[in-house]
């Protein structure tokens, strides 16, 4: 039975509206399909180990100061995981964490990994609610609650396109960010255990195999009655 490793960074620092689901979530799909599954939980002063996925999630402003010291050192480490290739599911202030900086509202700058061009504003305004938007994974839903507004730059791309809901910044349309094997979002709640085929892609990424199929009629069924709800 091969093992898959996750490895979960800040876990206890950040984890904003049950966003460990999506580890739970991983885990169990994996079980399903006979792969072992373990998961390492990396603080603050520890260097990233080897691994299959690495997982960031969400945080308020505190939690993003408290972590900006030591995420700035492990920028290498974090650049390693994503220009390779290797998955990588970011969440809200985990996504903003591997940008170049945090402008807070009061117009303070924190710098950040900058390991991806791309940078977070504070706003006073905070944008809330259940989210909806388009991947080419198929169609998403979350529930975002953020003040930063997000802007990628250079050749960056989104995710996906907000059909509901703010996404990164309110302006531009785009939710997220997709870079090689690199998922970011601002969709809390957790977002896979709603999403399976999300889920599934980040398995096939994960484990070089494509995931055999589950029975996920609960799953779909509750994502798409979310889904009529919300659009």
């Amino acid at each position: 039975m091969r093992k898959i490793r996750m490895i979960h960074l800040y876990q206890k620092e950040l984890n904003l509206y049950a966003d460990t689901g999506n580890i739970r979530c991983l885990t169990q799909r994996l079980t399903q399909r006979h792969f072992g599954c373990e998961t390492v939980a990396v603080g603050i002063g520890e260097n990233l180990p080897e691994g299959d996925l690495l997982f960031i999630g969400g945080g308020q402003d505190r939690e993003m100061q408290l972590v900006a010291k030591d995420v700035r050192r492990k920028a290498a480490m974090l650049a390693y995981w994503i220009h390779s290739g290797k998955p990588v599911l970011a969440i809200c202030g985990g996504y903003q964490l591997l940008g170049e900086y945090y402008k807070t509202a009061g117009g303070s700058e924190l710098k950040l990994a900058g390991v991806l061009p791309f940078y977070t504003v504070g706003t006073p305004e905070r944008m809330i609610g259940n989210t909806v938007f388009d991947t080419v994974f198929g169609r998403v839903v979350g529930f975002e609650n953020h003040s930063g507004k997000t802007y990628l730059t250079g050749s960056l791309q989104p995710l996906g396109r907000v059909v509901r809901g703010y996404g990164n910044n309110g302006e531009d349309g785009g939710e997220g960010l997709l870079y090689l094997s690199t998922f970011c979002t601002y969709s809390h709640g957790p977002v896979l255990p709603k999403n399976p085929r999300l889920a599934d892609e980040l398995i096939r990424r994960m484990t070089g195999t494509v995931p055999a199929p589950l029975d996920d009629a609960l799953e779909w069924q509750c994502h798409n009655s979310l889904i009529s709800r919300f659009t």
